[in-house]
């Protein structure tokens, strides 16, 4: 896999002047052209409108209370059964058809299923851990797998305690490859929660706002709330990252 690639001003200010430029030209060629596509100086004052109202960050906060909230069980409960599929092979074939079936249904088919067992509040966070299981969970056992047996079997021989063993060589091992998986699911979290949420339409939330927005044509709201789930997505993945890397940091991985 290759370097991530930086975003750089002028690649951003490019696509920007090509969103505004088809916003302009669809306004010439129609009537009512800018309920189309909103132009992003119309998205940006709508943002701004936004912001300042106290429904703007409750929907912000429920949203992500939901979505973080299932990325973060999803977390816990995968790398506790990547650790049990790990040490029996049981476990391991057992869980295959799950992960592989999450993987490769489209996720609009589990929010309309799980909508029959859960309420709307729920879905979110349900969909947002159902997403993030099978990224963690394989990377996680791919991490203990490449560990090298050798150390193992030193630790064994020289008894190691656990603590020790868990320290300086399944930590990291098993970090690079918790942490890659992480950059994944936080994004992917958020598109399939809030995906549930115009779907299942809990009241206050962030997917709420973005299908009343479109059902009301209002074009500088639906690219407001889209930008709204960039930045908030983005800044948790960087808080969470950050935080994994200093907590590396103090137990010396």
């Amino acid at each position: 896999m290759g370097p991530k690639t930086a975003l750089r001003p002028w690649a951003v200010a490019f696509w920007l002047l090509v969103w505004q430029g088809a916003s302009m030209a669809l306004a010439a060629l129609y009537p009512h052209g800018h309920l189309l596509l909103a132009s992003p100086l119309s998205a940006l004052v709508r943002l701004g409108q936004l912001a300042v109202t106290e429904v703007f960050w409750r929907s912000v906060a429920r949203s992500a209370l939901h979505i973080f909230g299932g990325f973060l069980l999803s977390c816990a409960a995968a790398m506790a059964l990547a650790a049990l599929a790990a040490r029996f092979r049981a476990v391991r074939e057992l869980l295959a058809p799950l992960v592989a079936a999450v993987k490769a249904v489209p996720v609009v088919s589990f929010i309309i299923l799980a909508l029959v067992w859960l309420d709307a509040e729920s879905l979110p966070l349900f969909i947002s851990a159902l997403m993030v299981f099978p990224p963690v969970y394989l990377n996680v056992l791919a991490g203990i797998d490449s560990t090298d047996p050798k150390l193992l079997e030193m630790a064994r021989v020289f008894r190691v305690p656990f603590r020790r063993t868990l320290k300086g060589i399944w930590l990291p091992q098993m970090l690079p490859y918790f942490r890659a998986a992480v950059s994944l699911a936080l994004g992917l979290c958020w598109k399939a929660g809030v995906a549930a949420e115009v779907i299942g339409l809990p009241a206050g939330t962030v997917g709420e706002r973005l299908y009343t927005a479109k059902v009301y044509f209002q074009t500088p709201d639906l690219f407001a709330w889209t930008a709204v789930i960039l930045a908030v997505s983005a800044l948790l993945e960087r808080l969470f990252l950050a935080g994994m890397d200093r907590l590396a940091g103090k137990v010396g991985v």
